[in-house]
Order: C-alpha cells, then sequence, then structure tokens
C-alpha cells in the first residue's frame, strides 16, 4: 500500500507480543538482526492498558501505539501511503490470527503470521483466496526452516544424494507441561491448552505442526493418509499433550511423527530422519550447526554451518564464521528476511531472487491446518487410517 525503494528501511507493526509474551521480543529481535525493517507502530495485547503500557515500554510513538488491532488498521488507513507500515507481524495466541490477517490483507497489507496459521481449514482456505486476490505477500514463521542445514538438508535431497526417499522419522518432544502448568498461572501453558484460544489440538497443533513443515520443507513429499494416536496424559487436561502418527506420502515413502510435551527432563527434542535408497540424512535442532550424512556406500559425514562447500541457500541463511553458535533468533531472522525481500520486491515492482526470498507462504500455514484437523479427526476414528484429503 506504499511506495517503497530500496534505500529505505520497510516499516512494520505488530499485533500481539507485549508484555509478558515470550515470542513477540524473539520476533522483533529476529526483524532488527538485518537492518531492514524498523518497528513503527503496535498493538501488543488484548488489553487496551497493557497494550499502550507495552508500546510505551519499546518506545512507539503514541500516536502510533494502540490499545487494539482494529484501531491499528484504522490508524494506517487514515495516514499517506508514504507514511503506513509495509507489513504487520501477527504473534498473538493462535484464535487471534484470523480476524487480525483477513482483516489486513483485505486491506492489502502485507503480513507475516506465527503458527499454526489458524483454527480451521475453511478459515485457511478463505486467508489463501483473499492473499491471492489482493496480491500481497503473506510469509509463516514456521522458524525451523531458517535454520541453514535444514536448507543443507533440503538441497542435498533435490539434488538426489540420498536417492529416493523411503522413511522419514520425525520428533519433538518437549518436557514442559508434564505437569499441570496451566493451573499455576503460567500464561503460555494457559493459552496453548485452552481450545478456545489454542483450537482443536494441544501437543499437535503447538509442535506437531512444526514437524510436519520440517519434513514436508526438506522432502517435498507430499501425505496421502495417516493414522495418529493423541493423548492427554495430564489430569485436567482439555487438549493433547502427546501424539503419535504413521504417515504414508504420495509416491510410497512412509513416516513416524511423534509430538509431545509430556516427557519430562526434555527441552526442546526436535529431531529429522530421513532415509533414502542412497542414505540418510539426520538434523537435531538442539545440535542445529551439524547435518549428519550417512551414505551406504562411504563414512559417515558432518556437514557443519558457514562451511564453504554447503549449498548456497545454506551459506546464504549464515551470518558469522563458521564454530560461532548461531541458532533460534537467526532461524526466525531468516524467515523475515526472506519474506521482506519478497516485499521490498513487490513494492518496488520487481522480482526478488529466489535463493533470498526463501520463507513458508500463506499456502504452507493452510497444510498445516489441514495436517492438525485430519490428525484430529483420525484420532476420534476408529478407522485405521484417515485420507489427508478429506
Amino acid at each position: 500500500m506504499s511506495t517503497s525503494t530500496s534505500q529505505r528501511k520497510l516499516r512494520y507493526a505488530m499485533v500481539g507480543g507485549g508484555r509478558d509474551a515470550f515470542i513477540g521480543a524473539v520476533h522483533r529481535h529476529a526483524i532488527a538482526l538485518d537492518g531492514q525493517a524498523e518497528f513503527v507502530a503496535g498493538a501488543l495485547s488484548a488489553t487496551p492498558d497493557k497494550a499502550r503500557a507495552s508500546g510505551r515500554d519499546l518506545l512507539l510513538a503514541d500516536d502510533r501505539n494502540h490499545g487494539d488491532w482494529q484501531s491499528l488498521l484504522a490508524d494506517e488507513l487514515k495516514r499517506p501511503p508514504e507514511q503506513r507500515i509495509d507489513f504487520v507481524a501477527i504473534v498473538t495466541p493462535n484464535h487471534v490470527h484470523y480476524p487480525v490477517a483477513q482483516a489486513f490483507v483485505d486491506a492489502g497489507f502485507h503480513v507475516v503470521c506465527d503458527k499454526p496459521l489458524v483454527h480451521t481449514t475453511a478459515q485457511a482456505d478463505a486467508l489463501v483466496a483473499a492473499v491471492k486476490k489482493q496480491g500481497i505477500i503473506f510469509g509463516v514463521t514456521y522458524n525451523y526452516t531458517g535454520y541453514p542445514m535444514v536448507r543443507q538438508a533440503r538441497a542435498m535431497v533435490a539434488a538426489g544424494e540420498i536417492g529416493e526417499v523411503r522413511k522419514v522419522v520425525v520428533e519433538y518432544n518437549q518436557g514442559w507441561l508434564a505437569s499441570h502448568l496451566e493451573g499455576t498461572g503460567n500464561k503460555q501453558a494457559d493459552w496453548r491448552t485452552d481450545p478456545a484460544r489454542s483450537g482443536a489440538a494441544g501437543a499437535i497443533g503447538d509442535i506437531g505442526s512444526h514437524a510436519e513443515n520440517l519434513v514436508a520443507t526438506v522432502t517435498g513429499l507430499e501425505i496421502e493418509s495417516l493414522c495418529a494416536d493423541l493423548t492427554r496424559f495430564v489430569p485436567g487436561r482439555m487438549l493433547d499433550d502427546d501424539g503419535s502418527l504413521l504417515l504414508r506420502f504420495k509416491g510410497g515413502a512412509r513416516g513416524v511423527l511423534v509430538a509431545s510435551q509430556i516427557n519430562a527432563g526434555l527441552e526442546n527434542g526436535l529431531r529429522l530422519r530421513v532415509s533414502g535408497s542412497l542414505g540418510t540424512l539426520e538434523w537435531r535442532q538442539e545440535q542445529p550447526s551439524q547435518l549428519v550424512h550417512f551414505p551406504n556406500d562411504g563414512p559417515k559425514r558432518i556437514f557443519t554451518r558457514g562451511a564453504p562447500w554447503l549449498h548456497p541457500a545454506a551459506q546464504r541463511a549464515s551470518r558469522i564464521p563458521a564454530g560461532h553458535p548461531e541458532g533460534f533468533i537467526e532461524a526466525f531472522a531468516n524467515v523475515y528476511l526472506g519474506a521482506m525481500a519478497d516485499i521490498r520486491a513487490r513494492l518496488d515492482g520487481t522480482q526478488a531472487d529466489p535463493l533470498v526470498a526463501d520463507y513458508p507462504h500463506v499456502e504452507d500455514g493452510a497444510r498445516g491446518v489441514r495436517f492438525i484437523e485430519r490428525t484430529v479427526a483420525s484420532a476420534a476414528s476408529e478407522a485405521k487410517w484417515t485420507s489427508f484429503a478429506g
């Protein structure tokens, strides 16, 4: 909605992410990392007083520090195009994603939204259609796609270096919800275990959606059908805290997906193993700078972040020399960098380099919503297998 040149920073607003929020600061730090955008406006909480106080904490100008997202949108539309935001970052609990995203898309603003995208497939389909109609950029922050070695794995699979993919095993194991944490006043546990705010799924929606996206990103495989078992181990919990799935992919590959938040003592154990006819790749989020390659005709190889022999996409995703730790925020930053490259190109009337504009799109978010819905349906069904198509 505004004019742009390569000589200025993009302007962005944030909805959600104020005081006591974990993820808002992560998004702001990530956006700031490359100096491509400035934070100029916001509605940072569902509580107006808290929203404004949060904006003051972050030194937002009074006239762009709003008590609710509706006021933020109305104010931006009143401003001359050259003063408006270029995109909005949505970092609220899940139930707020859809109304905010739909409103900003309908108004013609570019959007970057946290995952899972929305609550239902119907909402996701409506959002995809609106994005296409408006011709805007819509990114979804599946941040694990931003890790250099995930992009290296994707490139190796695409190049056939492990042959035809046969088996995929992805695990995302946490222990932070091993007790009834939502009953202690913990804000993050409270909304994530509430069906009204989190959606129809708990662990599967919160971290299982990451696991599904990681598999799709690295392998390019499409789920044909799935067989799911969801459990609520903690008494009084309203949503699943543990999930185990068998996956069948188009083309014949098979998979196993585990997403659990009740593994006491574990922290953030996301692991992906992709086995093909010529070898296997393994990546662990808690050791993100390494990708292990097990070829069937030679010794194990360990690829490390920042090495000059990596694929250009992996090299581009690294900011500092090899051996210096990079991780969570940098991965978020890579997703934002890709979305911002596309936004800048769109505003300038040019085409972004695909190597630079590398990020999950609204269609990836919509597929993630369908994955959650079909998993819940499978777990509730007596049938052994549930079609991914519906």
